[in-house]
């Protein structure tokens, strides 16, 4: 009997055992969260994803520009967003990315714009309140941003690969320009103060500064010395002269400058040689004549660019019948070439054509900012058609400004900068300078201009150098491709040592479309302007194959644009 009381016990608890597990089998999945702490799930969950991914290979593919967590500083939060360093942004999707007062991020692209604020879980997003699945975060002195919200703000296709740990991207807009129609710098506080050269012929280096100036904004602000730019030049030129573009970038690549205008009055007539450079400027992109949207992308992720006019008016009081006083609206249509440089800051693409005193084909306009004075113009600013003959010919926008703590030391021969071009008549050419070593240093990077757009290049580095026989020992240390021309710098895939005394060679192939001469070099035109050219400062190679090499000054008299950059050991 106490065996089947206890067989019926037994039974007894199976039978509640079936029907407590059949009941849970039946609850319905929608009533879980009402469990205790059922709420919490994600927030336990989320973190142990996240976790997992970090700990993973994570790859983000952005307009087919790829990112992983090795070499870039990107993670999952606890949302399962993921999280990008806004630096990477304006390159990666091609957007303008800027930062105000230290903690609110303004990203914008084609007619959409997107306001963040670290911390904030909403943003501002074509004008109206948008709820965000993360916050902005500054980590590191980087401000972060989930790279799911902005997609969604900017119009992008996204999928995950949770098997891959692979975020992949694009833009799925219909056009394929980033730009508006119009678009203006000052309403966003990236340009600087309007000044006034008076009756000196310092225009070119007061558009270079200010468009200098309007690259860092809103960022950072300051105000160059033009007397310095103009004056401690390796150009023997004076205040009345006049220059160019060319110049200014001679001047920023040889870290002669920029040099603060507190420290160097303008128009005294005098300069202190001596000032050190209060920034290096190691890029600037020189945009092909009358290219519109180029100019216009650069305005939009740059800042202002600096071009040049045929100025048929000399002061801001006067008026003629290219200029309009009263709609402050230039154009000139005619053969003479550009005398005078301003920086275009804007466009409105239907700024109207009746506005000018000369009859036009069609609306639009360059915004423009001039060097006469806040009594010209509106403020100082003015507007050029784009049916102007030379607005737009010859431009130069500063791309990459960085601080002196970049390197330690430069290496360089061609102080004058890009004067002119040789080459095989052909597209390809290999150059070397050789320098030697001033100390115990790690040679990081190297520049040197592309003459022409989509140029192809190798830089290699000979150690030890003694003859042209040594660039048989060069090692392959960066290559690329340039959409532009324009001045570069080219950080190595390592850093090579060198010892103090030693003589080593920079060895760079280029390659030019369409060019017979794509290696850009400096020499004595004859010029008095140029009268400061030093040839006996740099040892130079050119070679037709990589081969059989030929010293410049036997085959030019001149020096090559490439310099070395290095940091003590």
């Amino acid at each position: 009997m106490k065996v089947a009381k206890r067989y019926l016990i037994f039974i007894a608890v199976l039978a509640l055992m079936f029907c407590g597990k059949f009941y849970i089998m039946t609850i319905d999945a929608s009533s879980l969260n009402s469990f205790r702490g059922g709420e919490l799930l994600d927030e336990v969950w989320n973190p142990l994803v996240a976790e997992d991914v970090n700990s993973s290979l994570l790859s983000v593919f952005i307009d087919n520009h790829e990112f992983t967590n090795e070499s870039t500083r990107l993670y999952m939060d606890g949302e399962r967003n993921i999280m990008v360093p806004i630096s990477i942004l304006r390159d990666s999707m091609n957007c303008s990315v800027h930062v105000y007062d230290g903690n609110t991020v303004l990203i914008e692209k084609h007619d959409d714009s997107a306001l963040f604020t670290i911390g904030e879980t909403e943003a501002v997003c074509n004008g109206k309140q948008r709820n965000l699945s993360s916050a902005p975060v500054e980590k590191d002195g980087e401000i972060y941003i989930s790279l799911n919200d902005l997609t969604e703000v900017l119009n992008y296709s996204s999928t995950y690969n949770p098997e891959q740990v692979t975020y992949v991207t694009a833009d799925s807009a219909e056009t394929t320009s980033v730009i508006p129609t119009s678009y203006d710098l000052r309403k966003r506080e990236r340009v600087s103060s309007v000044r006034n050269q008076l009756q000196y012929g310092t225009c070119w280096g007061f558009a270079a500064a200010s468009a200098l100036e309007s690259s860092l904004l809103p960022e950072i602000s300051e105000t160059f010395a033009v007397d310095h730019m103009v004056l401690a030049n390796s150009y023997n030129v004076n205040l009345y002269d006049g220059g160019d573009y060319t110049m200014g970038m001679a001047y920023f690549a040889a870290w002669q400058g920029p040099v603060y205008e507190k420290d160097d009055p303008y128009g005294d007539g005098e300069t202190d040689e001596s000032l050190s450079a209060a920034y290096h400027v190691q890029e600037m992109r020189v945009i092909d004549g009358k290219d519109y949207e180029a100019i216009k992308t650069a305005v939009f992720l740059y800042g202002g660019v600096q071009s040049s006019l045929y100025s048929s008016i000399r002061s801001a009081y006067t008026s003629d019948e290219n200029y309009n006083r009263e709609t402050t609206s230039y154009c000139y249509i005619g053969t003479e070439k550009s005398n005078h440089d301003v920086v275009i800051i804007g466009w409105d693409d239907n700024y109207p054509k009746e506005n000018f005193n000369v009859e036009l084909e069609g609306d639009g306009a360059f915004i423009c900012q001039n060097s006469w004075g806040e009594n010209f113009g509106d403020d100082g600013v003015f507007y050029v058609s784009y049916y102007d003959t030379n607005i737009g010919t010859h431009n130069v926008v500063y791309t990459k400004v960085e601080g002196t703590d970049n390197y330690d030391h430069i290496y360089q021969s061609d102080l004058c900068g890009w004067v002119g071009k040789i080459g095989y008549n052909k597209d390809s050419i290999y150059g070397a300078n050789v320098f030697t070593a001033d100390g115990d240093e790690s040679i990081a990077a190297a520049s040197f201009y592309a003459t022409g757009s989509n140029t192809s290049y190798e830089l290699y580095v000979v150690n030890d150098y003694k003859n042209t026989a040594s660039f048989g020992n060069a090692r392959k240390v960066a290559s690329g491709t340039l959409d532009q021309a324009g001045y570069y710098t080219v950080d190595f895939n390592q850093e090579i040592a060198v010892d103090e005394g030693e003589r080593y060679a920079i060895l760079l192939y280029i390659s030019t479309p369409d060019s017979t001469h794509p290696l850009a070099i400096e020499y004595d035109t004859g010029d008095d302007a140029l009268a400061n050219v030093d040839l006996d400062d740099g040892e130079g190679y050119i070679s037709y194959n990589g081969k059989t090499f030929t010293d410049v000054k036997e085959k030019q008299n001149c020096n090559l644009c490439i310099k070395a950059f290095t940091n003590d050991r």
